[in-house]
């Protein structure tokens, strides 16, 4: 890629990295860096645990020198399994086809990162009044933990933007409030033995039930009493069990189960209240009653993924601003998360906003709108224009 790459451009090669989450992103990052390093910046990595993965983070800093305060543009490089779905073409090589252009991650949410670098120039251009910062990471699809990761990155080095905006895909409609996700699994250990000697057992998918059917039992109580917030189109905090596996056969006692669930919170609600309720019943009486069957019988529950809700109360800068580069007066409330809550969370004031329809992101011939591409490049001019200290 050269300093002149159009935004086109920028997105069909992110695009061509296959950046599924379960697999590394560092070619990506490194095509990414190199076009930094080309515009003379200093992108730092921050890789994960094992280091197959990285965070890129650089600032741009204002004219005076400073690097800390100031806005940052943050969007996440890995994108959703493309398994199991039918495309219409090659869901690696982005295409156009009318006004829109095709791809996996077209919409979630590499669109976003190709106008952040294409639209580079314009902020290298000026004198900046305040620093820009730009941060693209790892591992948002399964549970935001890049972002977990750049945080304390940002802490140990003093840097703390006063404004954030995450790109997630809102039509460029400014958002101010999204819910939780909170992500679990949980695995139960019975007791194997022929079906016609049950006694002898323990049903670990019996076992399972009775959990799910208590996650079904608090949904429930959400969606009937509350709490309620109504600029949610789904106005209230909602569970799902999506995924579970055991047993062998239908004529053996199943001696092991494993589900996986979810629940997302309204802001204001305190999620350590909903897993707690499930925790004391699964870890207090349920595990109880397997361990009187059989002593080795267990069952236990396993945090995969925390992602807390993005309140409006805390996004008033960011919103505001958020407006004023659009010119929408939108403040929306989504239904799911974002890496904006951690951020929030870490006290950076932050809004999300970005290229794309979240209807059409993880879909089968995922796509992005031309004319969305052309907003958010219109969104970073504004931007470059507001930071210019001139």
């Amino acid at each position: 890629m050269t300093k002149t790459s159009t935004s086109l451009d920028w997105v069909t090669t992110l695009v061509s990295y296959d950046t599924t989450s379960r697999f590394s992103n560092l070619e990506l990052i490194d095509v990414m860096r190199q076009a930094l390093v080309a515009l003379d910046l200093d992108p730092v990595l921050v890789p994960n645990a094992d280091g197959t993965k990285a965070n890129l983070f650089v600032t741009i800093p204002a004219h005076d020198g400073s690097m800390t305060g100031g806005v940052m543009l943050a969007g996440h490089t890995d994108t959703v399994p493309v398994d199991g779905q039918k495309w219409d073409s090659d869901p690696f090589v982005a295409e156009i086809r009318g006004d829109r252009l095709y791809g996996r991650g077209t919409a979630d949410m590499k669109a976003f990162s190709g106008v952040i670098l294409s639209m580079l120039p314009e902020f290298l251009g000026r004198r900046l009044s305040a620093p820009l910062h730009l941060a693209f990471t790892y591992d948002e699809e399964v549970g935001c933990h890049g972002a977990v990761t750049l945080l304390k990155e940002l802490a140990s080095r003093g840097i703390s933007p006063d404004i954030c905006f995450v790109g997630e895909p809102t039509s460029m409609r400014p958002v101010s409030a999204h819910k939780s996700s909170y992500l679990y699994r949980v695995s139960v250990t019975g007791l194997a033995s022929h079906s016609s000697n049950t006694p002898n057992g323990v049903n670990a998918i019996e076992y399972a039930a009775r959990a799910i059917a208590l996650i079904r039992q608090i949904a429930d109580q959400h969606r009937l009493e509350g709490p309620f917030d109504t600029s949610f189109e789904v106005p209230y905090t909602t569970a799902n069990v999506g995924m579970i596996d055991g047993g062998v056969a239908v004529n053996t006692v199943a001696d092991r189960c494993e589900f996986e669930f979810e629940f997302r919170t309204i802001p204001g609600v305190d999620p350590t209240g909903v897993i707690g309720a499930i925790t004391d019943f699964v870890l207090g009486d349920l595990r109880a009653a397997m361990r009187e069957e059989n002593a080795a019988a267990d069952i236990r529950i396993d945090a995969i993924g925390a992602v807390p809700s993005l309140s409006a109360d805390g996004t008033g800068a960011a919103l505001h601003l958020a407006q004023a580069l659009t010119g929408s007066s939108a403040e929306d409330a989504v239904g799911y998360a974002t890496e904006a809550g951690l951020f929030q969370l870490a006290g950076i004031d932050t809004a999300v906003c970005g290229p794309g329809s979240i209807r059409q992101g993880h879909t089968a011939n995922e796509y992005v709108e031309l004319a969305q591409i052309q907003a958010c490049e219109e969104f970073m001019l504004a931007l470059a224009e507001h930071l210019s200290a001139d």
